[in-house]
C-alpha cells in the first residue's frame, strides 16, 4: 500500500514539474506581454515550490518507512537521496534564489537577474531529473 502511494506521488510530482516547465510557463510568454507572463509564471512556480515541499516531506516519510520495513535495508537509500536532492533544489532554487531575483530586478545585489534566472532554471531542471529518476526507480521495483 505504501509503495503504491509513493509511486503515485512521485509520478504526480514528475508530471507537475514537466507540465509546468514545458507547457505552463512557456505558454504564458507565447500569448501575453513579458511582464504579465513573468508574474504569472512566478505565481505558478511559487505554488509549485510549496507543493514540492509537501510532496518531498511525504515521500521522504514513505521511503524512510519502506527502508525501515526491510531488515537488511540501509537507513539512507538511493530513493531517499533522490527525494533529499529534490528538496534541496526546491529550497535553493526557489526560497533562496527567488528573493535575490526580486532584488536584482530593482538593481540590487551582485548578480544580474539573468544570471539568477539561469541558476533557478538549473535547479528546477535538476529537480525534475531527480524526481523523474525517483518515479522511474519506484515503478521499476
Amino acid at each position: 500500500m505504501l509503495g503504491r502511494v509513493s509511486k503515485l506521488l512521485a509520478g504526480l510530482w514528475a508530471g507537475l514539474l514537466l507540465g509546468l516547465g514545458t507547457i505552463g510557463a512557456p505558454a504564458g510568454f507565447a500569448i501575453t506581454t513579458v511582464e504579465i507572463a513573468g508574474r504569472t509564471a512566478g505565481r505558478m512556480f511559487a505554488i509549485e515550490a510549496y507543493v514540492s515541499l509537501a510532496l518531498a516531506v511525504l515521500l521522504l516519510l514513505l521511503t524512510r518507512k519502506a527502508a525501515t520495513a526491510s531488515p537488511a535495508g540501509p537507513s539512507l537509500n538511493t530513493n531517499m537521496l533522490l527525494v533529499l536532492g529534490a528538496l534541496f533544489c526546491t529550497i535553493v532554487g526557489y526560497f533562496v534564489i527567488q528573493p535575490l531575483m526580486a532584488a536584482a530586478r530593482v538593481g540590487e545585489g551582485s548578480l544580474s537577474f539573468g544570471a539568477l534566472h539561469g541558476l533557478s532554471v538549473g535547479f528546477f531542471a535538476l529537480k525534475g531529473l531527480l524526481v523523474i529518476a525517483l518515479a522511474w526507480r519506484l515503478t521499476a521495483a
